[in-house]
This record gives C-alpha cells, structure tokens and sequence, in this order.
C-alpha cells in the first residue's frame, strides 16, 4: 500500500473481510501517525514511514492543505481549481526508499504481490524504482489521471500503454475523482494484473 495516507485502503480491505498481511508506506509526518494507530492492534498490517521512489535516501514532499493530495511533484493550478483547498501549504523532508529494495524486504518468496499506488502523479516513477523486481508484482491499483494535475506525471492513456509493455493487463477501470462543477472525471483507479495471474 504505497501512499497510505492515514491508512484508508487498509481499512477498507478489512471491512471488506481481507484477513492478509498488508504492509502500508507513507512518508508524512503526521498522516503516518494516523495510520500506525488504524492499524494497532492488527498483527498482520505492517506500517512503514517513507516515500517510495528513485533512490534510497530522502525527498523532499509537497504538504497539501487537505493531506491527500501532497506530492513529490509540484501541484499544477488546474488541480486547485478543480479541488479548492488541495493547495501546498507546506514541505516536509521525508525517508524515501526504492520499491525494489521494499519488495525484497517485505514480500517473501513464496507471495505474490498486489501492490497499491496513490502516488499524486509518481506513481511512474514508484514502478520504475522497482527495477527488475517489478516482476514480483502480480497486481497492481494505481490512480490514473485524464488531465494534468501534477507537473511532469504521465496521463491514463500513455500509463497504460508503458504498463502494457511490462506486462500486466488492464482488467478494470473504477471512476475516481470528478470536476464538482462539470461532473468531468479527472481521475480513475486502474487495477492491473499480469497476464495469466488474475487467472
């Protein structure tokens, strides 16, 4: 669970009756705070306080008014627009690790990975940080953007095109965020998995 804010994907797969280990990352401060107490109690829910990214070491993070929607990447103004409030407030210096090195360290060798990213517009880079170890990953849940919301992250038609070539397929496509004015999906969530592993 990679962006695990204050850890609402974890709940929401135990409320759904997910009784499998889950290990969350998120490197603010103060979302992780709230994230370690959803998930004290739970022995099979690991918490882990970093980004996850290029390198080994660390970043520095784009603080967001409403905690959601902090990046690694500058906020564009059409995002603000569509979500008043969402505006940076703030950075933070935060831990980063490679999803290769956390693959190697969380996932063990007889699992399959499903990995989860809600990376604000890295989430390119977060697979890519992978390496060849990307092939450990037998599903991925990504959020998708159809507009531009962060400078330089990679729109829904070419991240699935990339995704394609790395092997993993398309298998659904959730609505996400909408403009509340217009109604115009601006973000899905796609949930990929390798060929032949959803089988």
């Amino acid at each position: 669970d990679v962006g695990a804010n204050a850890g609402q994907f974890g709940r929401e797969l135990r409320e759904l009756g997910y009784a499998v280990r889950i290990v969350s990352f998120e490197p603010l401060s103060e979302a992780f705070a709230a994230l370690r107490k959803a998930a004290r109690g739970d022995s099979r829910w690991e918490v882990v306080r970093s980004a996850v990214g290029e390198r080994s070491g660390t970043a520095t993070i784009h603080v967001a008014g409403n905690s959601v929607s902090s990046s690694l990447l500058p906020m564009l103004d059409a995002h603000e627009r569509y979500a008043p409030g969402s505006g940076y407030v703030a950075t933070e210096d935060v831990p980063m690790e490679t999803l290769e090195h956390l693959l190697g360290a969380h996932v063990r060798e007889h699992e399959r990975a499903y990995v989860k990213i809600d990376t604000q517009g890295y989430e390119r880079r977060v697979l890519e940080s992978a390496g060849r170890a990307v092939e450990r990953i037998s599903g991925l849940q990504l959020e998708l953007s159809l507009v531009p919301l962060y400078e330089g992250e990679e729109l829904l038609p070419e991240m699935l095109l990339w995704l394609r070539s790395l092997g993993f397929t398309l298998a659904s496509l959730e609505p996400g965020y909408a403009d509340p004015t217009s109604g115009r999906l601006l973000q899905a969530d796609g949930v990929l998995f390798r060929d032949g592993a959803a089988r």
